[in-house]
Formats: C-alpha cells, structure tokens, sequence
C-alpha cells in the first residue's frame, strides 16, 4: 500500500501545528504530538531517499521521547520531590542523535549540491532541538533559521505542506521566542 506524499505531509503538519501550541505553554502534551509527527515525515523521507531527513525524525524521536521524561523529572526535582543526574541524563540523548547523524550523513551522496542544504537543517534542527528539551529560549531563533533553510529545500522537492508549514512555524517560533523570554524575565523577576 503506498500513501501519497501529500496525505504524509499533511498529517506531519497538524501534528507539528498542535504541537507548538503546547510548546508555547511548555506542556508535556507538546511531546506527544511532536512524537506523532514523526511517523509520516519519517515514511515522507524515506519514500523521496532524504536520508538525513529520515535520519533526523529517528533522532527527533528519541529526543521526543527523553524530552517528555526528562520535563517529568524537572517538574519533579522543582517540586523537591527528587534529584537527578542532568548532565548524564541529557548527555546521553545527545549522543545517540550524534551518531545517527552520523549513519545518515554517511548514507548520503554530497555531489548532489541539494544535499549540503538538506545537512545545514539537520545540523541545525540538532541544535535547535536540544535546546528545546533544556527549555532555553535562544532555541526559537534557531528554529527561525531551521524553518528558512527547510522551505528553499521543500521548494526544492515540491513538498508544499511542509513549504508553506516553514513560514507558519517560523512565525509561531517568534511569538514563542518572545512568550519564554518573558517566562525567563519573571523567573529572575523572582528568584
């Protein structure tokens, strides 16, 4: 059974559309639509050979899923309920999504000029992403620049979802910018 591109596109969308409405909040519930998103651009990728794309919603997952225990344990430890090792904790998710970066940039061909765009988003949607699971606010502009870098790609590859889904999270990834930023104001306002 093959499913068309478009129905995978635009399934990824709304997921990832409902997501940040809960990232904006910075709800758990965020991860879980995240992780839905992650199926059908993972079948998108993988049916157009976007390794790194493909690669990039594997390593999206394990962030997703870190991500979501890792905030449990944050609430927990800010309620004096536990402790925990972050460093350890964080270190190992960013680790596992180094080396599937690795695998899919070592399954890529980088003659195709394409594919050098495709490496810069990934790279940056790295970035971007493990600045999301430590709730720090300099990660919205980042995915800013993930969102300008992706829609010249999906131009390029005629995936119009997920071109127009750029300009609509980049605008949403600024009203969040500016939502956490004020969070972080209060937070030192009072501490």
């Amino acid at each position: 059974m093959t499913i068309p591109a478009l129905a995978l596109d635009l399934a990824g969308g709304l997921c990832v559309l409902v997501s940040l409405y809960y990232l904006w909040a910075k709800s758990s519930t965020y991860w879980h639509w995240s992780n839905a998103s992650l199926l059908p651009y993972f079948l998108l990728f993988l049916s157009g050979k976007q390794w790194m794309f493909a690669g990039l919603q594997v390593t999206y997952l394990l962030f997703g899923l870190h991500g979501l225990y890792l905030w449990h344990l944050e609430t927990r430890r800010a309620r004096g309920e536990i402790q925990f090792n972050e460093r350890g904790w964080y270190g190992v998710t960013w680790a596992a999504s180094l080396l599937i970066f690795a695998y899919t940039v070592a399954a890529t061909d980088f003659s195709a000029a394409w594919n050098w765009v495709q490496f810069a988003a990934v790279t940056l949607a790295l970035v971007a992403n493990f600045g999301t699971t430590r709730r720090w606010s300099w990660s919205w502009p980042v995915w800013v620049a993930v969102n300008a870098v992706q829609a010249v790609y999906f131009w390029h590859l005629d995936y119009w979802v997920l071109f127009g889904l750029q300009f609509v999270l980049a605008a949403m990834s600024i009203y969040g910018w500016r939502q956490w930023r004020r969070d972080d104001a209060r937070e030192v306002a009072f501490a």
